[in-house]
């Protein structure tokens, strides 16, 4: 009976047990939220890229065919538009920010694909040191 009243330090393994479980749990929740918002971040520029690069045509790029104007985009117009514009926006805050590709498919379409290196606010044993993040945005001018 005198064994089973006797529960000294009983407490405390589980005590520093749950401690650590909840340590590791926050470290995983801020580097999952840190990553999230780096990725939204990437894909707010590749979408303004992407809609600079959709608007990359000049008028005599226009076609009419019926009552439908549509403008009509080249590569190399929309790449340097995506270019000039990631050269000024304000992307200093992005590690290693790289203009993956810059192109129409069909003509009427601008499609953007960026990539960062995303790190870690903290290091740990379970979180990696960082690794490529890759966005891709489309965008569409279209005439109504």
């Amino acid at each position: 009976m005198n064994r089973l009243r006797r529960d000294d330090g009983s407490i405390l393994p589980l005590t520093i047990f749950y401690g650590f479980l909840a340590l590791v749990l926050v470290l995983l929740v801020v580097a999952a939220t840190s990553l999230y918002l780096e990725r939204k971040r990437l894909f707010s520029l590749a979408d303004s890229a992407a809609l600079v690069g959709a608007e990359s045509f000049s008028l005599s790029d226009v076609s009419t065919s019926g009552e439908r104007t549509r403008p009509i985009l080249r590569t190399a117009d929309v790449a340097s538009a995506v270019t000039s514009f990631v050269a000024v926006a304000p992307n200093a805050e992005f590690e290693s920010l790289a203009i993956d590709s810059a192109r129409t498919d069909d003509g009427r379409s601008a499609t953007v694909e960026l990539s960062a290196y995303w790190r870690p606010p903290l290091v740990s044993l379970l979180v990696p040191e960082g690794f490529r993040i890759e966005v891709t945005a489309v965008a569409r001018s279209v005439f109504d």
